[in-house]
């Protein structure tokens, strides 16, 4: 336990530090909010008065999107914790102290997604809820393992960053690489648009990604939309692509270490 006691105090610095900008906090819940509202107005045009469209409802749709969104905007990684510490030269200092990096790096996202989640995600999605009907989960249990999912969700997106941040040991600037990566997660992880709309060629080729496991996997148990041994099946995947991107990542660290060069004193 005293192992990890360090790593609670980066998370709980990176917690406090963010109450420090209360103006950015509640821009950052009207931001969801006004998000929320302008994707109804989206649906609610595409779906032309209608209330059901290949037997996903306008109902369900807004619960994807809410949910997305609020997780979404709880889910925070810090592209540019290591790039930066590489660019300044203060990666050499990470170094020598006496913790892990990986495991500060993880602490210090933690800390903020626990405040996104108390101060940004319940009240934005409380405030949508007053004027946007969501379907209720399919259930305690399922709620549950929604809630189980989603902390999945959040470690493959995490893991995601992890690896692409690797690449900075190799680029000077990795900005159109993080863009590119957002790209992906943005569209195939049914943040934008519920995977349900996508074409069945396009699901078969999703499946075999960690993209969907962030948000629709998720959503999914929510709903109740997959059966006990789905739901089992999937938190499989979802573990499976935390340990095999955490792997790529820590090769790719080794690596990049042998080519690190810092100058200055």
């Amino acid at each position: 336990m005293t192992k990890l006691w360090p790593y609670f105090a980066f998370a709980r610095k990176s917690f406090l530090g963010q109450s420090a900008y209360r103006f950015n906090h509640f821009i950052g819940i009207l931001n969801t909010i006004f998000r929320i509202f302008i994707f109804w107005e989206i649906y609610r045009a595409l779906y032309g008065g209608k209330t059901e469209v290949d037997g996903i409802t306008l109902t369900m749709v807004t619960t994807n999107f809410i949910i997305s969104l609020g997780l979404e905007s709880v889910f925070f990684v810090n592209d540019y914790y290591l790039p930066s510490r590489i660019q300044n030269g203060s990666i050499a200092t990470e170094l020598l102290l006496p913790v892990n990096i990986h495991g500060r790096m993880l602490a210090d996202n933690l800390g903020h997604t626990l405040f996104q989640l108390l101060f940004h995600f319940i009240p934005a999605v409380a405030v949508s809820m007053l004027f946007r009907k969501i379907m209720a989960p399919a259930g305690l249990s399922m709620l549950l393992l929604f809630i189980l999912s989603a902390l999945l969700g959040y470690g493959v997106l995490w893991t995601i960053s992890f690896a692409v941040q690797m690449f900075s040991f190799w680029l000077i600037n990795v900005w159109s690489i993080m863009t590119l990566k957002n790209v992906f997660v943005n569209v195939l992880s049914g943040a934008m648009m519920p995977l349900w709309f996508m074409p069945d060629w396009m699901k078969g080729v999703i499946r075999f990604t960690p993209f969907s496991s962030i948000y629709f996997t998720p959503i999914q148990i929510y709903l109740g939309q997959l059966s006990l041994s789905e739901i089992l099946q999937e938190f499989m995947i979802q573990l499976f692509w935390i340990a095999a991107l955490f792997s790529i990542g820590m090769l790719l660290w080794k690596k990049g270490q042998k080519k690190l060069v810092v100058q200055g004193g």
